[in-house]
C-alpha cells in the first residue's frame, strides 16, 4: 500500500478576488493530480477578523489571523502565498523567505523596480532548499502551454513577430469608483502592470525570447473618479488607463503590445499571435480551450488557420481532467499553478516563473514607463547582473 503524501502547510495572505482563485487552486489540485505532497490549507490572513473568518469558512481554511506576520513566524507553515496589493509584496515575501518559507506571490512581483530587485535578491540568498515563484497563471492555461510547445518544437519556424494585447473595459465608465487599482501607492501602475505584465510574460514564455528594449506611451483618460465610500466626492486617478509599446526581443523578433482597461466591449481578452518563418499561432484567453495554428508549409490550397481544441489527454495538464472535448475554465489555471508549485518544491527544483523571472518582467514595465516619460524614446530594459540592472547601480 503506497505511503500517504506528506503535508505541505499553506498560509494565504489576502482573501479577495485572487484569494478565492488561489484557494480554489490549493483545494482542488490534490483531488485531480497525484501530488508528491498534500497541500493543507492551514492559515488565512486578512486585515479584518470577520472577513477573514467568512472567507476561511467558504474556502476551507483551518484558521485565520489578522496580522500577516503570523504566517511568517509560525513554525507549522511551509508556504506563504501572497495575494495582497503590490505595495505590500516586498515586505511580506522577503520576511517569509528569510524565515525559511517557500513563497508564491501574485504578479506583478512588486510596485517598483527596486522592490522587485530586493525580492529577487532575497530569493537568491535562500540557498537550495527554499523556493519562490511569481504567479503568472496564464502560463498554465493548456492552450497557452501547448502554444509554447509548438513554437519551441519548430512548428512555426523562426519567430519573427509578436502581437500581444490584453483588453478589458471595466473602467470605460467615467463614473466607476476609485478603487485601489487606480492608486499608484497601492497598485504601482495601471493597465501596464495589471494587464501588460501578463502579456509580456506570456509572450516571452511562448517564444522563449526576452524583451530587450521598448518604446511606449501611457494614457490616463479619466483623471478623477467617485470615492467608493463618498460618491459625491472624487479622488485623483494616479495610474495609466492604457499602455501601448513596441519591443525588440533578444532572439531577433519584434513585437507590439497593448494593455488597456478602456477597450469598450472587451471583457478579458488576452490575445497573443506569434508569426514565424513557416507558420503562426494565435491564442485568446476569451477562447480558453482552443489555439489557432497556421502551417505555411502545407499546400496553398489547404492553408489557413486551424482551430485546435486543446482538450486531448496528450495536451498539457489535460490528462487529469475530463474526457476529450470537455472544456476547462478560468479557475483551472490556478489548480495547475498549485500542482506545478508543489511538484517543484518537493523535488527540490526551482518553480517557474521564479522571482528572477518576475523581476525581468518588472524591468520591461519600468522601461515602458521611462520611455513614456521621455517622449517614447527607445529604452533598453537592462541587462541582468546578478539580480540588478545597470540602472539600479547608479
Amino acid at each position: 500500500m503506497p505511503h500517504p503524501a506528506p503535508p505541505l502547510r499553506i498560509a494565504l495572505i489576502g482573501h479577495g478576488f485572487m484569494g478565492a482563485a488561489h484557494s480554489q487552486g490549493w483545494r482542488v489540485a490534490p483531488r485531480f493530480f497525484d501530488l508528491s505532497a498534500r497541500p493543507e490549507m492551514t492559515l488565512l490572513v486578512g486585515r479584518h477578523a470577520a472577513g477573514a473568518e467568512a472567507a476561511a469558512a467558504r474556502w476551507g481554511w483551518a484558521e485565520t489571523a489578522t496580522d500577516w506576520r503570523a504566517a511568517v513566524e509560525r513554525e507549522d507553515i511551509d508556504v506563504v502565498d501572497i495575494v495582497t496589493p503590490g505595495g505590500s509584496h516586498a515586505e511580506m515575501a522577503i520576511a517569509a523567505l528569510e524565515a525559511g518559507k517557500h513563497v508564491l506571490c501574485e504578479k506583478p512581483l512588486a510596485n517598483t523596480l527596486e522592490e522587485a530587485a530586493a525580492m529577487a535578491e532575497a530569493a537568491e540568498r535562500t540557498g537550495a532548499n527554499v523556493f519562490a515563484m511569481v504567479g503568472f497563471t496564464y502560463r498554465r492555461v493548456p492552450a497557452a502551454a501547448f502554444a509554447r510547445d509548438l513554437v519551441r518544437s519548430g512548428a512555426i519556424g523562426e519567430v519573427r513577430q509578436v502581437r500581444a494585447a490584453y483588453l478589458q473595459d471595466w473602467l470605460y465608465d467615467a463614473e466607476a469608483p476609485l478603487t485601489w487599482r487606480l492608486q499608484q501607492e497601492h497598485a504601482g501602475s495601471g493597465a501596464l502592470g495589471d494587464l501588460g505584465a501578463h502579456a509580456v510574460d506570456l509572450s516571452q514564455f511562448i517564444t522563449g525570447q526576452k524583451v530587450a528594449g521598448v518604446s511606449g506611451i501611457l494614457k490616463t483618460f479619466v483623471q478623477d473618479r467617485p470615492l467608493p465610500d463618498s460618491p459625491s466626492e472624487r479622488g485623483r486617478v494616479s495610474v495609466d488607463d492604457a499602455a501601448l509599446f513596441t519591443a525588440r526581443f533578444d532572439g531577433g523578433a519584434i513585437g507590439s503590445f497593448e494593455a488597456t482597461r478602456m477597450a469598450t466591449g472587451r471583457k478579458n481578452s488576452l490575445r497573443i499571435e506569434v508569426s514565424g518563418s513557416c507558420g503562426a499561432i494565435a491564442f485568446d484567453l476569451e477562447n480558453y480551450n482552443s489555439l489557432g495554428f497556421y502551417d505555411a508549409t502545407a499546400p496553398g490550397t489547404r492553408q489557413g488557420f486551424t482551430d485546435i481544441m486543446v482538450t486531448e489527454p496528450e495536451h498539457p495538464y489535460m490528462s487529469a481532467w475530463w474526457p476529450t472535448g470537455h472544456a476547462l475554465g478560468y479557475e483551472h489555471g490556478f489548480v495547475h499553478q498549485a500542482r506545478d508549485f508543489v511538484e517543484a518544491v518537493t523535488a527540490g527544483r526551482q518553480p517557474e516563473p521564479s522571482f528572477a523571472d518576475g523581476y525581468q518582467v518588472q524591468r520591461v514595465l519600468d522601461g515602458v514607463q521611462r520611455s513614456a516619460e521621455h517622449g517614447s524614446t527607445w529604452t533598453a530594459t537592462g541587462q541582468l547582473q546578478g539580480c540588478r540592472t545597470t540602472e539600479l547601480q547608479h
